[in-house]
């Protein structure tokens, strides 16, 4: 949505949709825990894990929607490095999460898991140099007010990464 602004509103739209169905898989996955007597993981692990992703989406979706509503903050570098943290991160929740199929290779897994907290650790960085040059720079209280919003939305959503990472390597470590 950074990289290619247009029709902001049908993007933020197909983003809540996501998360929605995001939602109903989350509930089903809890559903699930409760009728289920034997897991393949540990079911407080499961709980974490499936609640965490659900955080990730939210924040997505939050951030999707403020950038629909702000319609007028246009194209943002800054903002666009932390999506590309938040894209790399998610791409290595996937990659981790599909390691967790067998637990087979845990050094793979765990890899995936230091590349998310190195993201989140770049997101950090962009964030508050970003902060700086906004409070720098922009003499108009509502504009610093939408980037910041948006700034802080987008480093949450690279925080939740982080943590479903964590329970990533703690599940890694117990099973292995």
């Amino acid at each position: 949505m950074v990289d290619a602004p247009a029709d902001l509103a049908s993007q933020a739209e197909r983003i809540a949709c996501i998360e929605g169905e995001c939602d109903e898989i989350t509930h089903q996955v809890i559903a699930e825990l409760h009728r289920t007597f034997i897991t393949p993981l540990d079911r407080n692990d499961i709980y974490r894990l499936a609640t965490r992703m659900d955080d990730i989406t939210d924040y997505v979706d939050a951030v999707a929607d403020r950038l629909s509503l702000y319609d007028s903050v246009g194209r943002d570098q800054d903002l666009a490095e932390m999506g590309r943290c938040l894209l790399a991160s998610a791409e290595h929740v996937l990659e981790a999460l599909k390691g967790l199929r067998n637990l087979k290779a845990p050094q793979t897994i765990l890899q995936h898991c230091i590349e998310i907290n190195r993201q989140e650790n770049v997101a950090d960085k962009i964030l508050r140099a970003a902060l700086a040059r906004l409070f720098q720079d922009e003499k108009d209280a509502i504009v610093v007010i939408k980037r910041k919003e948006l700034f802080e939305g987008m480093e949450a959503a690279t925080d939740r990464c982080e943590d479903v990472a964590n329970v990533i390597e703690g599940i890694v470590l117990e099973n292995s």
